[in-house]
């Protein structure tokens, strides 16, 4: 399988850098691994959207999926109870 790029948009980069340092590192460890398996087991698209969920403890990585150009645009990365919210 192709290695995917992944690009983190800039909101996600200011949600990222308020979440405590212990749950950020396992995060960027998921969000890296998005590169080798954009689907890996645990992630759930969500209903009405082009986007997927993955967990990671109380947080939540919010990230869509191009296949044709080989990348995944990490959008939001929150604490569950706010990373649905608009």
């Amino acid at each position: 399988m192709a290695r995917y790029k992944v690009v983190i948009k800039k909101t996600a980069i200011s949600e990222l850098e308020a979440i405590p340092k212990k749950e950020l590192s396992r995060i960027m460890e998921k969000i890296g691994a998005l590169a080798d398996n954009p689907r890996p087991e645990g992630s759930t698209k969500l209903s009405g959207e082009e986007k997927y969920r993955l967990r990671q403890g109380k947080y939540r990585i919010l990230y869509a999926i191009e296949d044709d150009i080989l990348t995944v645009y990490v959008v939001k990365a929150a604490h569950r109870k706010d990373v649905y919210r608009r």
